[in-house]
């Protein structure tokens, strides 16, 4: 019996792997409010990842100090998923080098990302990126650290492709408040919040915008913050709205008691997991080549988008049916 392939094997070959995250990138500042999110994922388990914030969470003139503490939580034992990422200082501030240099030196080989805020252009991250890239060959850091790319202003939203496409980028987010603010008044504040950020023009045009960028380079795009932080109801349907409407598959935290409904609107149906398993094992059993289900045909291009299905619902913590899980996870590290 000939061995079985897997979907990775054959439905992306010479491809670059979309990257599967957790639906959720949870912020902290300040450092209880750090080990308070990392206690709560050693709970829930890697479905949301934990920023270790150096740029808004960092008081002034203490910008060293903070980014050697956010160091110091990512190497702990507290990082039991290996889901931490940091965000540094925008381009313009005097210290993002330096974040860079505590950050990679102190916890390079454990940081899941690095975020960069504010890019006022793509060649503001592609200069952030190479000296990331230069301090990690410096510290002999192994393996890269992706990127996260916030789009927060009009110059880096007219270059989002261009950003989506530099070396590293796993990842651009839409800052919906600094975006909103750089406007100047032009934007109501109504848009920071919804139902308006679903329906200023201006607001719609920027998140769809991002997602194209996004999607079309082979990243994830990820949705702004909600700012309702206690409304269970409002924090899930903005992200089931940002995830069907905008094609986001991940959103920002502000509060632990946004992580969970945000998870749960971002899973796919499932009775959709249960379909993608069944025509994946059948277009397993027929090394790949067309199939009949259900009395509809089905290929290698329906098996690509099946196939993201099940390694989204893997990533927000849905329980696969057990054949499918044993065929084409065997391992916990995917």
């Amino acid at each position: 019996m000939s061995k079985r392939l897997h979907p990775a094997e054959v439905l992306f070959a010479g491809e670059k792997p979309f990257p599967v995250m957790p639906a959720v990138d949870h912020y902290a500042g300040s450092e209880k409010l750090m080990n308070k999110a990392l206690a709560l994922q050693a709970d829930l388990g890697a479905i949301f990842d934990v920023t270790l914030d150096c740029e808004d969470g960092a008081p002034a003139g203490r910008e060293a100090q903070h980014a050697v503490m956010c160091a110091e939580i990512a190497m702990s034992a507290a990082n039991r998923h290996g889901r931490v990422g940091a965000r540094i200082h925008d381009a313009t501030h005097p210290h993002w080098e330096r974040d860079l240099e505590i950050l990679v030196a102190g916890a390079g080989t454990r940081l899941a990302f690095i975020t960069l805020p504010k890019p006022r252009s793509a060649a503001d991250a592609a200069r952030q990126i190479d000296a990331l890239m230069r301090i990690e060959s410096r510290h002999r850091i192994a393996d890269p650290i992706p990127v996260h790319v916030l789009i927060e202003t009009h110059g880096a939203l007219r270059e989002a492709w261009q950003i989506a496409a530099l070396p590293r980028v796993e990842s651009i987010d839409l800052g919906l408040m600094d975006f909103v603010s750089a406007h100047h008044g032009a934007v109501p504040a109504s848009a920071m919040k919804s139902p308006g950020q679903f329906e200023h023009p201006l607001i719609v045009r920027a998140k769809a915008e991002i997602a194209a960028a996004a999607l079309g380079n082979g990243v994830v795009p990820t949705h702004n913050v909600t700012i309702e932080l206690k409304d269970r109801g409002v924090v899930s349907s903005d992200a089931r709205r940002a995830r069907l409407e905008f094609g986001f598959m991940r959103m920002w935290s502000i509060h632990p008691d946004q992580i969970v409904p945000i998870v749960e609107a971002m899973k796919p149906d499932e009775s959709e997991v249960d379909t993608a398993a069944e025509i994946l094992l059948s277009a397993q059993e027929a090394d790949w080549g067309p199939i009949r289900h259900a009395d509809k045909l089905h290929d290698r291009a329906s098996y690509r988008y099946f196939w993201e299905v099940l390694r989204r619902a893997r990533a927000t913590g849905m329980t696969l049916p057990a054949d499918a899980d044993h065929a084409f996870f065997p391992h916990s590290d995917d």
